[in-house]
C-alpha cells in the first residue's frame, strides 16, 4: 500500500469521533473486563480520562457526547466486572467519567485570567465552589480522608467541568451534540430498563443483594424500580428526564421522537416521581413560548397515551397506576413525610449543624442512619446553616440565569435550557443535583450550555 494510500485513509478515518471510542470503551470493558480481573478497574479509570483528554482536543461538542455515553453506561459496566470479579464497595469504576469531565481543568485558570470583569455565568460557580472548599476542610478535620476526596471530586468536577464550558465558541452547536447523543442512548436504556423491570439480569440481581441502596426495589421480576444502566433509580430517571426535554423540544423531525418511547416507559417504571415532576414542569414552562408551545401540547399528549397505555395493557400497570396516584396525597405521602422528618432529626441535633460536619455519609440501609434527600438537607448537613444557605443561594442564581436567557431570547435552544432549569428548581428540595452524574447533568444543561443573553445590558457584573 502506498504512502498517499495511507494518507488518504487517515484523512478519512482518523481522527475517531470521541462519542465512537466512548462506545469501543465501554464494550471492551464489559466483554473483556473479567477475564482481566481487578485490574480492569483501574485500567477502566485511565481509560476515561485518556478518552475525555481525547474529546476535548476534538472540541467541547464531541467532548459533551462522549462523557454522556460514559454516564449512562459505566455504572452497567460497573456490575459485570463485580459480577465476574467480586463487589466493589467503593465503586471505583464510577470515577472514571468523573475523571473524563476534568480533563478541560487545566484550561480553567485561562478562563479566570481572560474574565474582567466577572460573567454572570461565573458567579454561583466561584459561589458554590468556596462552600465545597469549606464541606472539604471540615472533612479533612475529622480526618475522613476517603469521603473529603469522593464527596469534593463528585461536586467539584461538575463545577470545573462547567466553569470552562463558560467560553465554549457554539454552545448551540453543543446542544445539538447533546440531542444526537441522547437520540441514541434514551432507546438503548430505556429497552434495558424495560427489560430489567420484567427479567432482571444477574448482574443486576448481584449488585442489588450487596449495595447499601434501599432505593432499587427488590431483585425479583416485577419487584425492580428501574434504573437500567444507571446507578439507581434517580440518577436513571434524571438523565431521561432532561434528555426527553432537549430530544423533544429539538428541530429533529417529529417521527424520530417514538425511538423515545421505551425510555418514557422505563422512566414510569422507576417510580422516581422527582424525575416525573420536573419533566412536567419543564414542559410547562415550554408552553409559555410560542416556538415551543405546540409541541409541548404534543408532548404532554403523547406522556397521556404513554401513561394510559402502560397502565391498562401492560402487565406492570397497576404498580404504574399505584405509583402515580400517590402524587396527590399529600400528607399521606410516605416519602413526604420522610423527607419532613429529616429537617427535624437535623434541627433536633445538639449544635443543629450550625457549622457543619463536611462529606461524611452512612449506610443508609443501616439502623439509625437517616437518608439525606434534596439540596436543603444535604447543604445544611455537610456545611452547617449559614454556609449552606450560601451555597443554596448560588444554586439559585444558577438556575436564575438560564430562565433570564429564556425570557430575553426565546430561541428554541435558550427555551430548552430554561425548561431544563425549571426542572432543576423543583428537584432543588426533593433530591441531590450537585453531585456525581446528576451535578455533571445540572451545571452543563440546566445552568451553563446557554446562548448568551442577548441586548442585555447586565450580562455582566
Amino acid at each position: 500500500m502506498t504512502s498517499g494510500t495511507l494518507a488518504s485513509l487517515r484523512l478519512y478515518v482518523w481522527p475517531l469521533p470521541a462519542w465512537m471510542l466512548a462506545v469501543a470503551l465501554i464494550v471492551g470493558t464489559t466483554v473483556i473486563g473479567g477475564a482481566l480481573g481487578s485490574v480492569s478497574r483501574p485500567l477502566f479509570m485511565v481509560g476515561c480520562a485518556a478518552l475525555g483528554w481525547y474529546a476535548w482536543r476534538q472540541s467541547p461538542a464531541s467532548h459533551l457526547q462522549a462523557v454522556l455515553v460514559l454516564f449512562a453506561f459505566a455504572p452497567f459496566v460497573r456490575r459485570i466486572v463485580d459480577l465476574a470479579v467480586g463487589f466493589d464497595s467503593t465503586g471505583l469504576m464510577l470515577v472514571g467519567p468523573m475523571l473524563a469531565i476534568m480533563a478541560p481543568a487545566p484550561r480553567l485558570l485561562k478562563v479566570l485570567e481572560s474574565r474582567s470583569p466577572i460573567s454572570r455565568e461565573m458567579v454561583p460557580i466561584l459561589i458554590v465552589g468556596a462552600c465545597i472548599v469549606y464541606a472539604t476542610a471540615l472533612t479533612i478535620m475529622q480526618a475522613d480522608w476517603m469521603n473529603a476526596a469522593s464527596g469534593s471530586l463528585k461536586w467539584i468536577a461538575p463545577l470545573v467541568y462547567a466553569a470552562v464550558l463558560i467560553d465554549a465558541d457554539d454552545r448551540d452547536d453543543m446542544l445539538r451534540a447533546a440531542t444526537t447523543a441522547f437520540l441514541i442512548i434514551l432507546p438503548i436504556i430505556g429497552a434495558y430498563g424495560i427489560f430489567q423491570y420484567i427479567n432482571p439480569p444477574n448482574w443486576d440481581i448481584y449488585w442489588m443483594q450487596y449495595a447499601s441502596i434501599t432505593s432499587a426495589g427488590y431483585p425479583i421480576p416485577y419487584g425492580v424500580r428501574t434504573y437500567s444502566t444507571m446507578n439507581g433509580p434517580g440518577s436513571f430517571a434524571t438523565f431521561v428526564a432532561i434528555g426527553l426535554i432537549i430530544v423533544c423540544f429539538s428541530r429533529l423531525p417529529s417521527i424520530l421522537l417514538l425511538l423515545t418511547g421505551p425510555a418514557a416507559f422505563a422512566l414510569l417504571l422507576s417510580s422516581y416521581r422527582t424525575a416525573w415532576l420536573s419533566l412536567a414542569i419543564g414542559i410547562m414552562f415550554a408552553m409559555l413560548f410560542g416556538p415551543t408551545r405546540r409541541k409541548a401540547a404534543v408532548i404532554l399528549i403523547g406522556i397521556a397515551v404513554v401513561v394510559v397505555l402502560a397502565a391498562t395493557l401492560t402487565p406492570f400497570g397497576d404498580a404504574i397506576a399505584d405509583r402515580v396516584a400517590t402524587i396527590g396525597e399529600g400528607s399521606k405521602d410516605g416519602s413526604a413525610q420522610e423527607r419532613l422528618d429529616e429537617f427535624v432529626t437535623v434541627w433536633n441535633q445538639w449544635d443543629s449543624s450550625v457549622i457543619g460536619s463536611g462529606f461524611t455519609s452512612g449506610d443508609v440501609g443501616s439502623a439509625g442512619t437517616m437518608p439525606i434527600d434534596g439540596m436543603i438537607v444535604a447543604c445544611w448537613v455537610a456545611m452547617g446553616i449559614v454556609v449552606g444557605l450560601i451555597c443554596l443561594a448560588g444554586l439559585g442564581l444558577a438556575i436564575l440565569n438560564p430562565l433570564l436567557t429564556a425570557w430575553y431570547e426565546r430561541s428554541r435552544e435558550s427555551i430548552i435550557i430554561g425548561a431544563l432549569a425549571c426542572g432543576a428548581l423543583i428537584q432543588l428540595p426533593l433530591a441531590n443535583i450537585t453531585s456525581g452524574e446528576n451535578g455533571f447533568m445540572f451545571w452543563t444543561f440546566a445552568v451553563l450550555a446557554t446562548p448568551r443573553l442577548l441586548a442585555a445590558p447586565d450580562a455582566r457584573i
